[in-house]
């Protein structure tokens, strides 16, 4: 009997974790992101700052704890050209991707444009949710675009997002203004999508 107690009780207090994907082109601002988003959410983590981060090749991976019951596990992944055929390997095990774009950069948005719909239209994400983070909005640049002009260009995509949560929200990576309430939308719809994507428990 104590033995079915103590693992009932074990089982009570492990959390649910969900596994995030960062993805978006290089030079978007993930590992800022997902730096800011550390600080924030787990003030006692260490954190690397702005000025030291270098871009990623490979991975990052950070856990971060939302509340009593809810892990985050992010994956920020490397968003070179040549390292984008290797996304896929991480989309079955996946509960959810947030796709950074940097909003002062238009001259690579068809491209942004083109490989998030590489990601949509993937069967082995079908059904997770996809957050769409227009970063840099802190900058005052006469070419950054504002949340709106970026919904505009990325509306074509959301045929594809049908039967998924998404939703482009805007966030400074350096500054942490938006991600808390990004971070808060997420947690909220990877819960709500357990049933399609279960959760580990630790």
């Amino acid at each position: 009997m104590f033995h079915l107690a103590k693992g009932l009780y074990d089982n009570w207090n492990k959390k649910e974790q969900y596994s995030v994907l960062i993805l978006g082109l290089d030079n978007a601002g993930k590992t800022t992101f997902l730096e800011k988003t550390k600080s924030i959410f787990n003030p006692a983590t260490k954190v690397t700052p702005p000025e030291r981060i270098l871009p990623t090749v490979g991975q990052n991976v950070s856990t971060i704890s939302i509340n009593p019951k809810v892990n985050l596990k992010f994956w920020d992944v490397g968003g070179q050209d040549s390292l984008r055929e290797l996304w896929e390997n991480y989309y079955s095990q996946c509960h959810g991707i947030v796709f950074v774009i940097d909003s002062c950069d238009k001259d690579r948005l068809l491209e942004c444009q083109k490989v998030l719909t590489k990601i949509v239209t993937n069967d082995l994400i079908e059904n997770i949710p996809i957050l769409m983070l227009a970063n840099k909005q802190d900058m005052e640049i006469e070419t950054k675009l504002e949340v709106q002009d970026i919904k505009e260009i990325f509306n074509p995509i959301a045929e594809h997002l049908s039967a998924r949560d998404s939703r482009v929200l805007p966030i400074s990576a350096i500054t942490g203004d938006g991600i808390k309430e990004a971070i808060d939308w997420l947690w909220v719809r990877l819960v709500r999508n357990k049933k399609n994507r279960a959760p580990l428990y630790k």
